[in-house]
């Protein structure tokens, strides 16, 4: 799987605000992807998906794209 397939399903895991408002703090830290994995145990997307994906929707929070 891509990082185009990846990341719709990981902005629906995310949808929740909370959560949005404290993966956008983590990864200005750099720890978001890192606590990510070991809370749900699969490293696989450690420091693919999940950076990534945290990145993105970090940058779409600061564009507006999606709600803060």
């Amino acid at each position: 799987m891509g990082f185009p397939e990846f990341y719709p399903r990981y902005l629906a895991e995310h949808s929740n605000r909370s959560c949005r408002r404290l993966h956008f703090a983590g990864t200005t830290f750099g720890l978001a992807a890192a606590l990510h994995a070991f809370a749900t145990l699969d490293f696989r997307w450690l420091l693919g998906g999940v950076a990534a994906g945290d990145w993105v929707m970090w940058k779409g929070m600061l564009t507006g794209r999606i709600r803060f």
